[in-house]
């Protein structure tokens, strides 16, 4: 199931900004900054003491890119299964995987002020690829994929809050975008490092390889 719990305690779970809430996980009211600690009676207290395993550490790492990209257990898995079967690094192409469904694209083309939002506005049927309505947020896009707003939603005051929050950010190397036409493209396959996200992917292929 996908957890439709506070945002902000998943940060704190993993004790770091995951940046589920857009604008507001820059501000003084994150979470992470307030309460750095995880969540729960005893969250203060988590982990003292206590080398963590390498499988708890597998498993955290696991947990943190599936809540940053808001997957489901099920949907994860099954992303990793299909790169499995890729050549090259796993730990890379999963990364990519995750990068190119099309909640994330519209998320990096500053249309959505999170993927959360990203990923309403795809289902809600406000997004086009290459000129045709997809609502289905796991959609794989690919270079020379078109992304774009769908014209009447243009105007949509979380669009617009969206755009221009994202106007403050740089843009990725991988992608073009047309803010005034709300529209962008991907130009290229991104390279690991054209990726800005923190995290040990190796230690989910070890997990998931066992």
């Amino acid at each position: 199931m996908r957890y439709t719990g506070p945002s902000c305690r998943q940060c704190r779970r993993e004790g770091t900004k995951l940046f589920l809430k857009g604008p507001r996980c820059m501000t003084e009211k994150c979470a992470v900054e307030r309460r750095g600690y995880a969540p729960g009676q005893h969250g203060q207290n988590a982990g003292r003491g206590r080398k963590a395993s390498e499988y708890a550490k597998q498993l955290r790492e696991k947990q943190k890119v599936k809540r940053i990209y808001g997957l489901t257990e099920r949907q994860f898995r099954n992303t990793f299964d299909r790169i499995s079967r890729e050549s090259g690094v796993k730990g890379t192409n999963l990364v990519i995987a995750l990068e190119s469904r099309l909640d994330n694209i519209v998320f990096r083309m500053g249309f959505a002020a999170s993927r959360k939002s990203a990923r309403q506005l795809v289902r809600h049927g406000h997004v086009q690829v290459n000129g045709g309505k997809v609502d289905v947020p796991s959609f794989v896009v690919r270079p020379g994929h078109e992304v774009r707003v769908a014209p009447a939603s243009r105007e949509m005051i979380a669009v617009k809050l969206a755009q221009e929050f994202a106007t403050r950010g740089t843009t990725m190397s991988w992608l073009s975008v047309d803010a005034e036409k709300a529209s962008g493209r991907v130009t290229e396959r991104p390279t690991r490092d054209a990726i800005p996200l923190n995290a040990q992917e190796q230690l989910i292929v070890e997990l998931y390889s066992k």
